[in-house]
């Protein structure tokens, strides 16, 4: 499937119902696993919830995104403060792959790659079955990935609703109907 736009930060719809974004990340690998796999490190970025990355584990992400960054920008109405979603490691190979369950709809496969001393990270998103989906998963993964890139480089990430915002708009007017 074409890429839907031509900007590397933006995710790309690689099949029907699948988004992947890459973003080179500063490494080491070992690193950026520890953002993904520890629940306190996670929180900063995305979401918090104990993880055991052994496949077949069931964890529990919660977000509170108006703790990712301060300020959290302007939260859109009708969203609340908190969110749970339960989730199962489907697959992890440490400083190389986590993969698991998004709620019972759809699959997130994170692979770390190293280049040099940065680390590409790939995020395969799949079973969006529906516009609506892939609208907010793109955003929401977009302004997620931007604020991990800033902790990672010790840099203040952009408010989190705000950037969200706008990036919901940027992939409305760029995804297919």
């Amino acid at each position: 499937m074409k890429d839907m736009i031509q900007d590397e930060a933006y995710g790309t719809l690689t099949g029907p119902t699948e988004l992947t974004i890459r973003r080179r990340l500063p490494g080491p690998a070992e690193r950026i696993w520890r953002y993904l796999a520890d629940s306190e490190l996670r929180r900063k970025w995305l979401a918090s919830g104990d993880m055991v990355p052994e496949a077949g584990r069931d964890f529990t992400l919660t977000w509170r995104n108006d703790e990712l960054t301060d300020p959290p920008g302007e939260r859109p109405e009708g969203l609340g403060d908190e969110h749970s979603m339960a989730c199962t490691v489907l697959e992890a190979e440490e400083n190389r792959v986590l993969a698991f369950t998004w709620g019972t709809g759809s699959e997130v496969r994170i692979t770390l790659e190293p280049k040099g001393e940065e680390v590409l990270l790939t995020l395969v998103h799949r079973k969006l079955m529906d516009r609506g989906s892939r609208l907010g998963v793109s955003a929401g993964w977009h302004a997620h990935l931007d604020i991990l890139a800033a902790r990672l480089s010790g840099t203040d990430p952009a408010p989190f609703w705000d950037a969200w915002q706008g990036l919901r708009a940027d992939y409305d007017a760029r995804l297919p109907e």
